[in-house]
């Protein structure tokens, strides 16, 4: 009876020998998709390359129509100048981000939204400067400042057609951020003021650190025969300017009916409480009174 041999269990057998030998076709077949891989990431980045330029550069994608809205003191030719589009350009390959800051760069706009559609037409909102005053300070050119206050650009009398501006005085530019502003009490007192009801009359507004707001007002508070003098002084101080401006109106009318005979030529309203007033006789109206006109 022949003996049956058994494996040694600490020499590997041929079984053993194959399991540790490599797969060579799997590793051949991994490399080929790695080969494919790259391949064909390569065809799709070319290919999308020829599109993009394609895309971007062809006349067929040229902007159709242009739309500008909000514009009204800035000519719809500086505009296009100034954002490159007064020549052929395509849609897509314009950066609409440059060309907003392009057309902000104008003083008068202070703002640019541009847009684009699948129909080749190109959209640019404009939002304008709304100037509230006309500030002038020495040794140095006039400068115009917008409804929150901020200078934005040099008044040109010739250039800009603005018309009824207050003009103030009495102001200095002060560096914040590398930015030339308007700041401190003074100011912000003018503002409060210019954003009251019934400051539309100011001509002129003085300012002072020390006394507040003197205003130059358009004439509403006397007679019709005494406003060809044109305008009235007004000492208004720092606050209070909306009840300050009610007690003006008052007070002309107590004048008006208790005195007829006699114009304001200016008003101290630095405390509401104790006003003074300083008037001059209306010789011609005197004249009618006494004559029984």
């Amino acid at each position: 009876m022949s003996k049956k041999i058994k494996q040694n269990r600490y020499k590997p057998g041929l079984k053993d020998d194959k399991a540790l030998q490599p797969d060579s076709g799997s590793s051949i077949d991994f490399c080929l998709k790695c080969i494919m891989t790259v391949a064909f990431i390569s065809v799709v980045s070319l290919a999308s390359v020829f599109i993009f330029d394609f895309i971007t550069q062809s006349e067929f994608f040229n902007i159709k129509k242009i739309e500008i809205l909000g514009a009204k003191r800035v000519p719809r030719k500086k505009i296009l100048e100034l954002a490159g589009l007064n020549r052929n350009r395509n849609i897509y390959g314009i950066n609409l981000y440059s060309i907003e800051k392009l057309i902000a760069s104008d003083p008068w706009i202070q703002s640019a939204l541009v847009k684009r559609d699948l129909a080749l037409r190109l959209t640019i909102t404009i939002i304008e400067q709304e100037p509230l005053a006309i500030v002038k300070i020495e040794n140095l050119s006039d400068i115009l400042i917008n409804t929150q206050g901020r200078p934005f650009k040099e008044y040109n009398p010739e250039k800009d057609r603005i018309g009824n501006l207050p003009v103030i005085s009495g102001l200095d530019l002060t560096e914040k951020n590398k930015q030339y502003e308007f700041n401190g009490p003074l100011f912000n007192s003018i503002m409060d003021f210019l954003k009251t009801d019934g400051s539309c009359s100011v001509k002129q507004i003085t300012g002072d650190k020390n006394t507040g707001i003197m205003a130059e007002v358009k004439d509403i508070y006397n007679q019709e025969p005494a406003k060809s003098q044109g305008t009235i002084q007004m000492k208004l101080g720092f606050d209070n300017f909306k009840a300050k401006l009610n007690k003006a109106i008052k007070i002309s009318e107590y004048i008006d009916k208790n005195f007829p005979a006699r114009t304001i030529c200016a008003m101290d309203l630095f405390d509401i409480k104790k006003v003074f007033i300083k008037t001059k006789l209306n010789h011609a109206l005197h004249n009618n009174l006494a004559k029984g006109v």
